[in-house]
């Protein structure tokens, strides 16, 4: 059996680290969160194991590690993780695709009821003790279009069919996505407008590429319906912020569900706050109780596959950054 050295990029009193005992014997692992911590092993390091680096770091131990033959992030997004000389690499890359899509999912669900039943109207009348009956929205028939139709845009679909929604979705390739009857339509990039003018909710799924940023702008949520709403859970320039405040402050569309911004942690006395007919996620819209646990077995999985001379599984194309 070949013997592997893997660096972990982690502070090394990460509990999940633990997980990592089920690694062959002879596995030799470095843990640390400084290029410092991996002097000694990084000359003959065989994997490189992003768990939770800041970028400078993660581009040092790169440096530094010439026999590196497969990386692997715990996260899903690639735009914090890459850069010219890894992108440029034949070495393989994975990513934590797949760990967040049933939360993500979840929450847009969550996202699209909360608007339909007006549930910050419930809130602020039960806590007023006012008896406030209006009528709510049935979201069976209503539309979801969905912005980028990867692995969380069909956990997306998937719930939204399950409820009785149509399902659209917008991708680069024409043509249903393969084994994947729930979307009704798919639209390719040349037919955005009309895409976005038929949902009813629009859910950005869209990774931050070049390509994606500000894809999302005032021309785009001009075409919207006054009954859309918005529910960003890619990135947050994917979205023109500003473009998104001004309709959302002229009540041009229903209202937006956000778990992205431009700036994280958002700043005291950004406008998203004081807006009504804005739901706010600190970005944790995917954070179950065990999403890191699964997010290391992953790395686990994948491990086996490349001791194996397996294909790993969520493999990358740095160059399109997803």
């Amino acid at each position: 059996m070949e013997d592997f050295t893997v660096l972990v990029l982690s502070d090394p009193t990460e509990p999940r680290l633990a997980m990592l005992e089920a690694l062959p014997e002879k596995t030799t692992i470095a843990v640390g969160n400084t290029p410092e911590a991996f002097e000694r092993t990084a000359s003959t390091a065989d994997i490189l194991f992003n768990w939770s680096a800041q970028l400078p770091v993660f581009e040092q131990v790169w440096k530094m590690s010439p026999r590196v033959r497969w990386v692997h992030v715990r996260s899903a997004g690639l735009d914090g993780v890459l850069f010219p000389a890894l992108v440029e690499s034949p070495v393989p890359m994975t990513n934590g695709r797949g760990v967040f899509s049933d939360a993500l999912g979840e929450f847009v669900l969550g996202a699209v009821f909360y608007f339909a039943k007006n549930f910050r109207r419930l809130i602020q009348s039960q806590t007023a003790r006012v008896w406030d009956r209006f009528d709510t929205v049935e979201v069976r028939g209503q539309t979801m279009g969905i912005l980028g139709y990867g692995d969380v845009g069909h956990a997306c679909a998937q719930r939204a069919h399950a409820v009785g929604m149509k399902v659209l979705a917008l991708r680069r390739r024409p043509g249903s996505p393969t084994g994947d009857p729930i979307v009704d339509q798919v639209f390719t990039p040349d037919r955005k407008l009309e895409f976005l003018a038929r949902c009813d909710y629009v859910v950005v799924t869209l990774p931050l590429t070049e390509e994606s940023r500000g894809l999302v702008g005032a021309p785009e949520i001009g075409v919207m319906k006054p009954s859309a709403v918005l529910i960003n859970i890619g990135r947050g320039p994917v979205v023109d912020e500003r473009a998104l405040i001004d309709a959302l402050e002229r009540k041009c569309i229903l209202g937006a569900a956000l778990d992205v911004y431009n700036t994280e942690p958002l700043p005291a006395g950004h406008p998203f706050y004081k807006l009504d007919n804005v739901l706010l996620s600190p970005h944790c819209a995917d954070h179950t109780p065990d999403w890191q646990q699964r997010g290391m077995q992953l790395f686990l999985e994948n491990f086996e596959r490349f001791r194996r001379g397996e294909p790993l599984a969520n493999m990358v194309n740095k160059k399109l950054g997803y």
